[in-house]
C-alpha cells in the first residue's frame, strides 16, 4: 500500500507561483505513473499532469506553458510547479500514484487563486 502526502498549497493571486509536492512511502521507482488531478467545486476530477517511469511527461490543455511536473526519486517525491495562476486553477490538487496492480491517492491540497 503506498502512502501519498501533498503539501504545497495555499492562497495566492493571479499571475502568482505555487510548487505542490507529493511525497511517497515507497519508491517511485515501482510506480508506473503518477500525476497530478485536479477537482473544483462544481467540476469533476481532471488530469492535470503525469510522469511516467521513463520520464514522459503529460500535460491538460489548459496547464501547458504554465505547469511543469517533475519527480525526484531520490525523495521519492513529484512535485508541480505551477505558474502564472489563474483563479479558474482554484482546486483541490491531488496525488496520483499507478502500480501494475494498483492506483493510489493522497487526501488533497487546496490551491486557491484569488485577489
Amino acid at each position: 500500500q503506498v502512502q501519498l502526502v501533498e503539501s504545497g498549497g495555499g492562497l495566492v493571486q493571479p499571475g502568482g507561483s505555487l510548487r505542490l509536492s507529493c511525497a511517497a512511502s515507497e519508491s517511485t521507482r515501482s510506480l508506473i505513473n503518477m500525476g497530478w488531478y485536479r477537482q473544483g467545486p462544481e467540476n469533476q476530477r481532471e488530469l492535470v499532469a503525469s510522469i511516467s517511469s521513463g520520464g514522459r511527461t503529460n500535460y491538460a490543455d489548459s496547464v501547458k506553458g504554465r505547469f511543469t511536473i517533475s519527480e525526484d526519486s531520490a525523495k521519492n517525491t513529484v512535485y508541480l510547479q505551477m505558474g502564472s495562476l489563474k483563479p479558474e486553477d482554484t482546486a483541490v490538487y491531488y496525488c496520483n500514484a499507478r502500480s501494475w496492480l494498483n492506483t493510489y491517492w493522497g487526501q488533497g491540497t487546496q490551491v486557491t487563486v484569488s485577489s
